[in-house]
């Protein structure tokens, strides 16, 4: 079973979904920490921390999520790989930034616990959008 999960290739959802929320855990500890690094440290409104933190949390979840999650050596160019990853990356950015607004100025929640929320709706956005756009399949195929 450990093998399956964490070793062997798949296209089962449910491991690569399992895989994903790993990565996305891995992912979103980083953003979560430089978003309080650059709001609470360095002094920068959270708006435009949650952009630095996601810009860098987007990398290390690319490197993690095409090597591991997706079986993604069918891809020959990896520059337009890289570059739909963006695009998934850069819609999924817009929601967390609608998001954090809408419960931090609207709503009224702490800044950190709105980027709790927000990454939970915008991990499944991401994962449908990368396991449709990567593998043309729906989401329960």
């Amino acid at each position: 079973m450990i093998d399956k999960l964490f070793r062997q290739r798949t296209d089962n959802i449910y491991i690569q979904m399992f895989r994903y929320i790993f990565v996305g855990g891995t992912a979103f500890v980083v953003d979560f920490f430089f978003l309080w690094f650059f709001s609470d440290v360095c002094g920068i409104y959270y708006l435009i921390s949650g952009v630095l933190s996601f810009i860098i949390s987007v990398l290390v979840n690319y490197i993690m999520s095409t090597k591991w999650v997706f079986n993604q050596d069918n891809i020959e160019n990896k520059v337009l790989e890289f570059n739909l990853f963006l695009a998934i990356s850069a819609l999924g950015l817009v929601f967390t930034e609608i998001l954090l607004w809408l419960f931090t100025d609207v709503i009224g929640l702490y800044y950190l616990l709105s980027k709790v929320i927000a990454a939970i709706i915008v991990m499944f956005w991401n994962f449908i959008a990368r396991r449709v756009m990567f593998y043309g399949k729906d989401f329960m195929s």
